[in-house]
C-alpha cells in the first residue's frame, strides 16, 4: 500500500472518529435546542460529503493548475476577509466576526485565506528563489499580503488562526531558504505586537490568566479548562465507555467544537486519546514523506505548507485542551464539528495526494538529482 493510499485511509479513520463523537457529544443539546437529536450528526455528514468532493476534485486536478491562481486566490481571501464587517454579509457570534452566510449555511473566510496563503507563499518562494534574500526584491509584497490577511483575520478577533498562519508561513519561509537575518528581525518585531493584543483585549487578558490558574476562577474564566481536565481524568486507561460522558451534559462547553479531544478521552480513555494522536502522527509522517519527495520545489513548499497546517492545528487544539497553551478556539482537524474548516481541510490533502501522484515522474526524478548535485556542492 502506498503513501497516498495509507494518508487517505489514515483521514477517514479520523472522519470516522469524529462523526460517531460528533453525535455522542452533541446529541442531548441538539434535541433540546433543534427538537432533533441528530441535528449536527446530518450538518457534519453534509460538510464531510461536501469536503469528499472538494478532496476528489483536488486529487484529480494536476496541483500545477493551482499556481496560476495563487494571486487571484490570495486577493479574493482578503476580500471575503473583509466582508465579515459589512452589516448583512457578516454574521458575529460570541463576540466575534468571522462568518459570511449564504442562505442556511455560514462559512469562515479565514479558512479560504490559510489555504490561499500557502498557495501563494508556495508559488512566490518557488519563483523568487535567487531573490529570497533581497528583502524589498523578494519578501517585500509577499510579506505585506501576509501581513494584511493576518490584520483582517486578528480584527475578528481571531489570535488562534492568526498564529497558525504565522507558524506556518514562518515555516516555509525557512525551508525556502529565507535566512535568518531576514527571519529574526521579523520573529522579533512579532513580539512587541503580540503582546499588545494579547493584553489590550481584557478577554484575552482573562484568557492567559485562567492558563497560568484555572483555579483562581473556577467558575469564570478557569471554568472550562477545569472541566476538560475534570473529562480527561475521569476517563483513565480505557475510559468510561462510548456516549458515557458526564461532563458533556452542560459542564464543558464547546464539547462537540474545540474540546471534543475531551470527550473523546473521558469516553474512549488514554488509549482512545492516544490513537487520535498516533493517527496526526501519521498524517505528518506520510505528508513529509510525499513532500520529500515532491517533483519540484513548488510541489515541495506546498506539501510542506499543507502538513504543517493540519499538524500544527492538531497540536494546539490538544494542548489547549490538555492546559498546555492558553485557550486559541481551533478546532481539532477531521474530527470537530465545522463546516468550512472541514471541507478546506480535505480539499487541502487532495492537494497533498495529487502531490504525491506525480512522485516518480520524469519531472521528480529531475529535480530531486538537482537537488542531490546542490547538497554535494555545498
Amino acid at each position: 500500500m502506498n503513501q497516498r493510499t495509507l494518508l487517505f485511509f489514515t483521514v477517514v479513520l479520523l472522519l470516522s472518529i469524529g462523526i460517531v463523537m460528533i453525535y455522542s457529544t452533541s446529541a442531548i443539546f441538539a434535541q433540546e435546542r433543534f427538537n432533533d437529536g441528530y441535528y449536527y450528526l446530518k450538518r457534519q455528514a453534509l460538510w464531510i460529503a461536501l469536503g469528499l468532493g472538494a478532496f476528489a476534485v483536488a486529487m484529480n486536478t494536476d496541483y500545477h493548475n493551482l499556481r496560476a491562481h495563487s494571486v487571484t486566490l490570495i486577493f479574493g481571501s482578503l476580500a471575503l476577509l473583509a466582508l465579515v464587517y459589512v452589516p448583512g454579509i457578516g454574521r458575529s457570534a460570541g463576540g466575534a466576526s468571522r462568518w459570511i452566510r449564504l442562505g442556511g449555511f455560514s462559512f469562515q473566510p479565514s479558512e479560504i485565506a490559510k489555504l490561499a496563503l500557502i498557495l501563494y507563499m508556495a508559488d512566490v518562494m518557488a519563483r523568487k528563489q535567487r531573490q529570497i534574500d533581497r528583502f524589498w526584491r523578494g519578501l517585500a509584497v509577499p510579506l505585506l499580503l501576509f501581513g494584511t490577511a493576518l490584520g483582517l483575520i486578528i480584527l475578528q478577533p481571531d489570535l488562534g488562526t492568526t498564529i497558525l498562519c504565522a507558524l506556518v508561513t514562518g515555516i516555509m519561509l525557512f525551508v525556502a531558504g529565507v535566512r535568518m537575518r531576514l527571519l529574526a528581525p521579523l520573529c522579533l518585531a512579532s513580539v512587541p505586537a503580540i503582546y499588545a493584543l494579547v493584553f489590550s483585549s481584557h478577554y484575552r487578558t482573562r484568557r492567559i490568566m485562567a492558563f497560568v490558574n484555572p483555579w483562581a476562577d473556577p467558575e469564570g474564566t478557569g471554568f472550562q479548562i477545569i472541566q476538560s481536565f475534570i473529562a480527561l481524568g475521569s476517563g483513565g486507561l480505557t475510559g468510561l465507555g462510548l456516549a458515557q460522558s458526564r461532563q458533556k451534559f452542560y459542564y464543558l462547553p464547546a464539547a462537540h467544537t474545540d474540546f471534543i479531544f475531551s470527550i473523546i478521552g473521558e469516553e474512549l480513555g488514554m488509549i482512545g486519546a492516544g490513537i487520535v494522536v498516533t493517527l496526526f502522527l501519521a498524517v505528518l509522517v506520510l505528508g513529509m514523506r510525499i513532500c520529500r519527495k515532491a517533483p519540484d520545489f513548488y510541489g515541495h513548499l506546498l506539501a510542506l505548507g499543507i502538513v504543517s497546517m493540519l499538524t500544527l492545528q492538531a497540536i494546539i487544539n490538544i494542548a489547549v485542551v490538555t492546559g498546555s497553551l492558553p485557550t486559541k478556539g481551533l478546532p481539532l482537524p477531521f474530527i470537530s464539528f465545522g463546516g468550512s474548516s472541514m471541507v478546506f481541510n480535505l480539499f487541502a490533502v487532495g492537494v497533498l495526494i495529487n502531490i504525491g501522484r506525480h512522485v516518480g515522474s520524469d519531472l521528480a526524478v529531475h529535480y530531486l538529482e538537482k537537488r542531490e548535485d546542490r547538497t554535494m556542492r555545498i
